[in-house]
């Protein structure tokens, strides 16, 4: 990526790539052109933009009506992606994995798929990585583990270790679309923000902690999968730090016992428990939170 635009969060990232998008196909003669195609079960903030963006209704309760200009397709499925694509299209924005979705892992090809839409009909491929760039995946943006260069991606969330902090990057060519008064955001790239920003790349560059991600993420689903014969669980899925433990029964009592018994964790699309943890954990705290685990299940189940 070439150029990059600051702000405070990660829907204010997708905001701007949404408006990036249909600001590019403009520059580019297709005036007619400004749908962005989303998947189903993504996830993309909470803005009016980003919450339309998202492909799961649950989210989009009580604030109807929704915005017009996206389209939902099934996720890990290029067939209906390319049947959604019309002259309208301007962009596929999409998460290589989906995280809030259910830790859904893309099959192989599927964004190398993507990538060969967007360049037979002139789109552009956005990639969401607010929750697998900066080393979670094994690779310091999830895209590298997959071969795939989008042309605009977005992150934010493990950016700034705390401090609120976005970031879209883009390829020269397409970052031009927006010129000085174009897009803004009052306190995006501050001081403050960038100097956290940039000591968290270093700090995961430096202690080679996407590799760290591998190996403990691998330990991890090994010990989520010794309790498979033992509990209700369907499988264990996940790449690096982002991981997935799929339930044959309703997860939010075991993702409530667990938070009791002192391991913070979360449900997510009701049968999957979601483990994110810090990419500096060691092996003592795998250990730790798969017997917390454990516990938890033993105690319901």
């Amino acid at each position: 990526m070439d150029q990059s635009f600051f702000c405070n969060s990660g829907a204010e990232a997708n905001e701007a790539a949404i408006k990036l998008a249909r600001k590019y196909a403009k520059d580019s003669g297709r005036t007619d052109a400004y749908e962005i195609i989303t998947m189903e079960n993504s996830f993309h903030g909470r803005t009016m933009a980003t919450i339309t963006a998202t492909a799961q209704t649950k989210y989009h309760v009580g604030f109807e009506p929704m915005l017009e200009g996206f389209k939902y397709v099934p996720f890990d499925d290029l067939e209906a992606t390319e049947a959604a694509i019309s002259e309208k299209t301007c962009a596929i924005l999409v998460e290589p994995i989906q995280s809030e979705g259910g830790v859904n892992i893309p099959t192989d090809g599927y964004l190398q798929g993507l990538r060969d839409l967007c360049d037979t009909h002139n789109l552009l491929l956005i990639f969401d990585e607010v929750q697998t760039a900066m080393g979670r995946l094994g690779t310091f943006f999830g895209y590298q583990g997959y071969g795939v260069v989008p042309d605009v991606i977005t992150m934010a969330k493990a950016l700034g270790s705390g401090v609120p902090i976005g970031a879209m990057l883009a390829k020269r060519h397409i970052a031009e679309s927006f010129v000085p008064g174009t897009h803004a955001a009052t306190f995006g790239g501050n001081p403050l923000v960038t100097a956290a920003a940039a000591t968290t790349v270093r700090t995961i560059l430096e202690e080679n902690l996407a590799v760290n991600a591998v190996k403990m993420g691998n330990y991890l689903a090994g010990g989520l999968m010794e309790l498979k014969g033992k509990y209700p669980i369907k499988e264990v899925r996940g790449k690096g730090l982002l991981c997935g433990l799929v339930m044959e029964v309703d997860a939010k009592p075991l993702a409530a016992k667990c938070i009791e018994n002192g391991l913070v964790t979360i449900c997510t699309n009701d049968y999957i428990l979601r483990f994110l943890p810090p990419l500096n954990i060691n092996a003592g705290h795998v250990e730790e939170a798969v017997n917390i685990v454990e516990k938890s299940m033993s105690e319901i189940f």
